[in-house]
């Protein structure tokens, strides 16, 4: 997530929003959101009803659910989907900006 919050002016810059869905409460996702004071959308899914909607994964031996990277365009298509294999299995911000180039 704090590659997000590093790099939140570029996906400004590309008319795109940011939504963080995750595992917590929603006072629990509220407390960290306000004390990291992030810009991006944040929505908690304590049943973690989008998890299995989409199909994230859950590796208990990696403490929980496993990072989940998606793009959706302005028609609400799903355009790209990353599914990582631990923490630090996620797309770069560049790799990002270009995904998002090409749908224009």
């Amino acid at each position: 997530m704090m590659q997000l919050r590093q790099n939140f002016e570029k996906f400004v810059e590309k008319n795109t929003k940011i939504v963080v869905i995750g595992p917590e409460n929603a006072k629990a996702f509220k407390s960290y959101w306000e004390e990291h004071d992030l810009k991006f959308i944040g929505i908690p899914d304590d049943k973690l009803s989008v998890l299995k909607l989409y199909g994230q994964k859950v590796n208990l031996f990696k403490l929980g659910r496993m990072p989940a990277q998606m793009l959706v365009d302005q028609a609400g298509i799903l355009r790209y989907v990353h599914y990582g294999h631990s923490m630090s299995d996620i797309p770069e911000t560049a790799e990002m900006l270009e995904l998002i180039d090409s749908l224009k």
